[in-house]
């Protein structure tokens, strides 16, 4: 018990730390996304970016564990525009969730989501949901060449993939719930905004989403 409350301050107070730093953060999530792109045989397929109906990026996602797991997260999601071109204004989410096992140590790690279909949106634009319970989701198939066609690819409502820095190989978001972000929101717009009304109703992006919109646009648009 004392573990798991030890775990649930330390991760409690973090995302209390970060609560100022949607700008910097935004700009740190299109340059993970720049990254990984860069690698054409080791990277989210074309194929299954040109059938996104969203991207969400979350830098540095924290999975701790010191018996008993835990891992969260801020980072942003945009849509593709009604008229299927172009992206929208992003809006802030949260990743919340647990793992419990024999785990020690402690990492940071780059999450991408694609959400891929329109019930998988509306998942995202709800309040919150929960990964692999609300919403089917499944690790995404990696590379130039991969077969986007697969099980996975036709079945789930958000495919993932993750960039490790540290100890842990890869990542589990089975459980996790993703929420939008509220004081972020406001951090970026000056003003109270959901996500809904951001993605939907043709919000203009802040000067902070420069990067974010150029680098979606570059690797993910459709003609």
């Amino acid at each position: 018990m004392k573990l798991r409350l030890l775990t649930t301050f330390a991760l409690t107070a973090a995302l209390a730390s970060a609560a100022s730093d949607a700008p910097e953060r935004l700009k740190a999530a299109a340059e993970s996304f720049k990254e990984v792109m860069g690698i054409p045989d080791r990277s989210i397929p074309q194929e299954l970016l040109a059938k996104a109906y969203c991207v969400i990026i979350v830098p540095n996602l924290k999975k701790g564990a010191f018996i008993i797991g835990g891992q969260y997260g801020k980072g942003f999601a945009s849509c593709r525009k009604e008229n299927g071109v172009g992206w929208s204004a992003p809006g802030s989410v949260r990743i919340e969730g647990g793992s419990v096992g024999l785990q020690i140590g402690a990492t940071e790690t780059d999450v991408f989501m694609l959400v891929m279909n329109k019930r998988g949106m509306d998942r995202l634009l709800a309040t919150k949901f929960t990964l692999g319970g609300e919403a089917a989701a499944a690790a995404g198939p990696v590379g130039r060449t991969a077969q986007a066609e697969t099980d996975a690819a036709m079945t789930a409502e958000i495919l993932t993939w993750s960039r490790s820095r540290g100890l842990f190989a890869g990542i589990s978001l089975k459980g996790s719930t993703l929420r939008e972000d509220k004081d972020w929101n406001k951090d970026l717009y000056g003003k109270e905004i959901t996500n809904k009304d951001i993605i939907t109703k043709g919000t203009a992006a802040p000067a902070a989403a420069s990067e974010w919109m150029s680098e979606l646009n570059r690797f993910s648009s459709r003609k």
